[in-house]
């Protein structure tokens, strides 16, 4: 698939109030076609020098753009990751077995409430690793086609800067993803695994909107961009490294599903 369509595709499947941070590629690509079909500057184009200037413009605003989304995003998670912590201690607290008021039914009911908040709260997080992962990608193919239509050689000057900007360092959010099923994991009963995954391969399977039809979308995407090319470059991502859990494995067992 050309990265335009997959981008178009990433922004319909991603959170309504996060379509308008991606990458602005139509644009981009429109200035290099601009730039490249001037008459250069040695030539004394006014032209050219306007297309450079508002293409190496948009590029920094971009770069801008994703920086303050991302660390506000990050952040946001860090308090809700504590939040998630504080709000299992309460209720394991007051309702669980060794609580100050056991009650079967009340700590089922409540832990039902984190559990859901919990996926959410992972599925967000799976987003913005994926939002990281499409914006750098669309940056080098940008920068790509322009070193080839111009013959300057800007791709890797800038992502040498693009490897320090706060949006391409994930190690944080990952980290809280693992922390997440690891949560998971621990609070609620092995039994429990066997229905989890049933409704993470239903959702999968069934037509319909919500975060968690979302992040496995995202998730696909990450595994087809940084898993499926064969040579690799400077410019490549790593592999996707991600908890090889039971919900993920169910989500590549039904990669071939047409509905996602």
């Amino acid at each position: 698939m050309k990265f335009g369509k997959r981008l178009k595709q990433q922004i319909q499947e991603t959170l309504p109030e996060w379509k308008d941070m991606y990458l602005s590629y139509k644009e981009l690509k429109k200035l290099v076609r601009l730039i490249s079909a001037a008459p250069t500057l040695l030539n004394g184009s006014l032209e050219y020098g306007k297309a450079e200037a508002e293409f190496m413009y948009l590029l920094n605003n971009e770069i801008d753009k994703f920086n303050g989304f991302f660390m506000e995003k990050e952040e946001d998670f860090i308090i809700r990751h504590k939040e998630v912590q504080q709000r299992i201690q309460i209720i394991l607290d007051l309702w669980g077995p060794n609580g100050s008021q056991p009650s079967e039914a009340d700590y089922k009911e409540e832990m039902a409430k984190i559990r859901k908040a919990i996926v959410d709260f992972h599925g967000e997080m799976v987003l913005l690793v994926n939002y990281s992962t499409i914006n750098y990608t669309g940056l080098a193919k940008i920068l790509k086609k322009y070193d080839k239509r111009t013959g300057c050689l800007l791709r890797l000057p800038f992502i040498q800067k693009v490897l320090e900007q706060p949006f391409f360092t994930t190690e944080l959010i990952s980290k809280l993803v693992r922390e997440c099923e690891s949560i998971i994991d621990t609070v609620f009963p092995a039994e429990e695994e066997a229905e989890r995954v049933k409704e993470a391969t239903e959702a999968i399977v069934v037509a319909g909107e919500g975060i968690f039809r979302n992040t496995v979308a995202a998730l696909l995407t990450m595994h087809q961009i940084r898993n499926g090319s064969s040579t690799e470059s400077p410019f490549s991502l790593p592999p996707l490294s991600m908890p090889d859990s039971d919900l993920i494995q169910s989500i590549q067992l039904n990669f071939a599903v047409p509905t996602i």
